[in-house]
């Protein structure tokens, strides 16, 4: 693991949450908004919505159908919408219009599950943690640091067996760089990795075309 982490950080020493946020309510909004979305469209969306909203107020000022408009090219944007709306009505009822630091606080928000309390715990207020998304449960289970039939909380609970405290949301953020960037879903850069060596899938991936290359031409 301390081979793996430091391949990574060697890699992506700058890596980052990339969705643009100034502040741990618009990070929460925009990390529900990315479910299912990629960070790219959830930027270009936010650029606008964050100058017109500003506080969980300036939500409900409006009818959810013209807040629908303001999401509509981020995915499932009607059901978030709603969540954003609701998200915004308990945060004024129940915590002075404030994001809640705690995590078990956080996921009794509309619309934040697990994922999204760990981003926001660990990006806005500076607790460690290890989101577990697209990108991180993937590399996971190339790199058998968890099993392919591991659900998502089962992946997070090994990464925090395996990762001092300490790194937790370093390794969060490399993972997903490593995974958007390099070991992408459908074409892994398998024959550059530097990690092929403990990897037991890019060693797989690789074999045929070690074999294409053993095969001898009939033609010769």
């Amino acid at each position: 693991m301390s081979h793996i982490l430091s391949v990574m950080g060697e890699m992506f020493p700058d890596a980052h949450c990339e969705l643009n946020h100034r502040n741990p309510f618009e990070l929460t909004i925009a990390v529900l908004l990315s479910a299912q979305c990629t960070d790219e469209t959830v930027n270009k969306v936010t650029a606008s919505l964050f100058q017109k909203y500003q506080t969980p107020a300036d939500y409900l000022a409006v009818p959810i159908e013209e807040l629908e408009q303001d999401i509509r090219r981020i995915g499932l944007f009607r059901n978030k919408a709603a969540h954003i709306q609701k998200l915004s009505q308990m945060l004024i009822d129940n915590y002075g219009g404030e994001v809640p630091q705690q995590h078990e606080e956080l996921t009794k928000l509309p619309g934040v599950g697990r994922k999204t309390a760990n981003v926001v715990v660990s990006n806005a207020f500076g607790v460690p943690a290890i989101a577990v998304d697209t990108h991180v449960e993937r590399v996971s289970k190339r790199l058998g640091l968890a099993k392919a039939d591991d659900s998502v909380l089962e992946v997070e609970k090994k990464l925090m067996k395996l990762v001092p405290r300490e790194h937790w949301t370093d390794t969060h953020h490399r993972l997903i760089f490593f995974g958007r960037y390099h070991c992408k879903a459908q074409n892994p850069n398998c024959p550059v990795c530097p990690l092929l060596d403990v990897c037991k899938e890019g060693k797989q991936r690789m074999k045929p075309a070690v074999n294409r290359k053993a095969k001898p031409n009939p033609n010769k």
